[in-house]
């Protein structure tokens, strides 16, 4: 096996146990389901990985360091409120859509893998998560474009919830794109849905 060879092989592994773990769940998937996913014998996946923990970890922190990169970004950046809650919102539908399956893992078998020490960051990013959405609500109503009356915890529950449970339903290239969902959600959390003066 070339060097070259190496990292694409251990990423198409990466890929199918990540399907696996998003279908059947962590605790349901085992080594040799996943060996013979990709076609290979249990011992043949070793050479990669020494268990499906190390490769749900893997899994899962390449994706959070890179979607919270482009968070913080947005949070870093000189635009306004709106336009930085709009922005997240934005990167959070693309990565339902390009990482459906690393999102589902998140969603359903965090509080599980909270359970080993070596998942502790998964805690880490969850708060980092709240404080992004806080910091842009709290910011928001401070300079004016979302109303002083709002409460910022319930809103940045709202939004935790309602945009991350779109991977139970949301499936690429069938019906809507995650672009025009992203437009629907927004018009109803920034502008709501009843009529003027309804």
């Amino acid at each position: 096996m070339t060097a070259e060879a190496a990292p694409t092989r251990r990423t198409e592994l990466l890929a199918i146990a990540a399907q696996l773990f998003a279908d059947k769940g962590f605790k349901n998937t085992t080594v040799r389901d996943i060996a013979e996913a990709a076609g290979i014998l249990s011992g043949s996946l070793y050479h990669h990985f020494d268990s499906k923990e190390s490769m749900v970890d893997e899994i899962l922190s390449t994706f959070q360091e890179q979607l919270f990169a482009s968070y913080d970004a947005v949070l870093a950046s000189d635009v306004d409120a709106r336009t930085k809650i709009e922005q997240c919102v934005r990167l959070s539908f693309a990565a339902i859509d390009e990482h459906p399956h690393e999102v589902a893992i998140f969603q359903n078998e965090a509080a599980y893998l909270l359970t080993f020490d070596r998942f502790g960051y998964l805690a880490d990013r969850n708060a980092q998560s709240r404080n992004l959405w806080m910091t842009l609500l709290t910011e928001g109503v401070s300079s004016g474009a979302l109303r002083g009356d709002l409460d910022v915890t319930l809103t940045y529950r709202f939004i935790r919830d309602t945009v991350w449970v779109a991977v139970r339903w949301y499936r690429p290239g069938a019906g809507h794109s995650h672009e025009a969902i992203a437009d629907q959600y927004l018009t109803i959390l920034l502008d709501g849905i009843a009529t003027t003066g309804g």
